[in-house]
């Protein structure tokens, strides 16, 4: 048996080889996403030994096909991010945000698309894979077709009479005798695929100032979104080091947007003997505090006042988390701001766009994140994000106390709510009682059971 590793030394590394899925054997992390293809994505991006963040931009792109109508490559979001070897948390923000100027001709402002060079950006710092591997499956998904979900089925069952007054999306999204597509069914969608394509050759800055961003900028005034090529270059993620708060040993991180810190703040006050109900008032004004300006650190740290109302929300987000062998940990939500954005779909490009924020009755989302890890062990803890409007936060932090207080990822997330976020919150959850890399048995992960989602892993 000795001779073994002698044969391995002088010939190499018997098995597949890095990038192809069964590269790592034994335990390689896990992953859990409210859309269960994208979970597929990224757990066989962690087996091909891909870091976190390279199955976050997998599993990101895939939700751009599989679930476009929260999660569409044109919306944005956050993503927060662990890195143990530096113990080093960041956070990735690329909300869609309203253009500088809104074109009077156009009827359904779109706003600018942050997911591509966020998550090109999170995957220049912390992936290892390359990243015209990691976003192939998102291409061969659209060009190939994939099942319709029961999350994306359930989406159009609600808006399908707005959304097919576009031509566009109802030739994308419609069975033939027009009815909506319908869990099952087969989703193909080739001009997406081609686009994709084009990023993963090209680049994805061709689509913020090169022919794509000309393409998207003339298109997107077809669909009554009036993006402009000087709002497209200027639209870049911000990579920043993370707002946080001690709770224990841990340090609990935060990205700086108003869900993220609401959740952070909702999950202090439980730990303190909140009640549940006091912990959700607590996340909402300090949500609202951060929307209005307030400094995210100094709302955490309760040195300044919060308060305030969240205008209503809708619950248009969806989220993901995964976690290496390594312990590298990425929690991100992605939104439109609106169940299928505008609601319309750019001609030649296949994308949905979103809403912009602010104007007429569209708000900002609430995208909600959390990762804990420890200092002194420069080891990961726990990561999980939260979708269901300003249901998220609240959600967010107690299943996170759950599994702080013991409990498996699993039982975290099936303990009982308050009425709203019991009704509208989704989570996911990955957690490691006994931290990362230290305890890899400690580990459990699952996907919300009032939802659809799907959690994945391998020990």
């Amino acid at each position: 048996m000795a001779g073994c590793s002698t044969v391995e030394g002088v010939f190499g590394r018997s098995g597949p080889a890095l990038g192809t899925p069964g590269f790592v054997q034994g335990f390689l992390g896990g992953v859990a996403a409210e859309e269960p293809r994208a979970a597929l994505v990224g757990r066989d991006v962690l087996a091909a030994g891909g870091t976190a963040a390279d199955a976050a931009a997998a599993m990101g792109f895939a939700l751009g096909v599989t679930l476009p109508s929260r999660a569409s490559l044109a919306g944005g979001g956050v993503c927060l991010a662990y890195d143990p070897r530096r113990d080093q948390a960041i956070a990735a923000t690329f909300l869609p945000r309203a253009p500088s100027v809104l074109d009077p001709g156009s009827d359904r402002p779109a706003a600018l698309p942050g997911t591509p060079r966020g998550l090109f950006a999170l995957h220049a710092r912390l992936g290892r894979l390359p990243f015209e591997q990691v976003i192939a499956p998102a291409e061969q998904l659209a060009r190939f077709g994939t099942p319709t979900g029961r999350a994306l089925a359930r989406d159009l069952a609600v808006v399908a009479t707005p959304l097919f007054a576009d031509p566009n999306a109802r030739a994308r999204f419609a069975r033939a005798d027009g009815t909506p597509l319908d869990e099952g069914d087969l989703l193909v969608q080739p001009e997406l695929a081609n686009l994709i394509g084009l990023l993963r050759s090209q680049g994805v800055g061709d689509l913020y100032q090169g022919g794509l961003a000309r393409r998207l900028a003339e298109a997107s005034r077809t669909a009554g979104g009036a993006l402009t090529l000087e709002d497209l270059r200027s639209t870049l993620p911000q990579l920043t080091t993370t707002v946080s708060l001690r709770l224990g040993p841990d340090v609990v991180h935060a990205a700086p947007v108003g869900g993220s810190v609401g959740a952070a703040v909702a999950l202090r006050a439980l730990a303190a003997g909140a009640s549940a109900e006091d912990a959700a008032g607590a996340a909402r004004a300090a949500a609202a505090a951060v929307r209005a300006g307030a400094d995210p650190q100094a709302v955490l740290e309760g040195t300044t006042p919060v308060g305030g109302a969240l205008p209503p929300l809708l619950g248009a987000t969806t989220g993901f988390v995964a976690v290496d062998r390594d312990g590298q940990a990425v929690a991100c939500a992605f939104t439109n701001n609106n169940l299928f954005g505008t609601g319309r779909v750019v001609p030649g490009l296949g994308l949905v766009l979103a809403a912009a924020p602010g104007v007429g009755a569209v708000a900002a989302a609430l995208p909600s994140v959390l990762l804990i890890s420890n200092a002194p062990l420069r080891a990961f803890r726990l990561a999980t994000a939260a979708s269901g409007g300003d249901a998220a936060p609240i959600a967010l932090a107690l299943a996170a106390r759950e599994a702080m207080a013991g409990r498996s990822a699993a039982d975290a997330l099936a303990a009982a709510r308050p009425a709203e976020s019991d009704r509208l919150g989704r989570v996911s959850l990955v957690h490691c009682a006994g931290y990362l890399p230290r305890d890899p048995a400690s580990c459990s992960w699952a996907a919300d059971p009032r939802g659809h989602g799907l959690a994945l892993g391998a020990d």
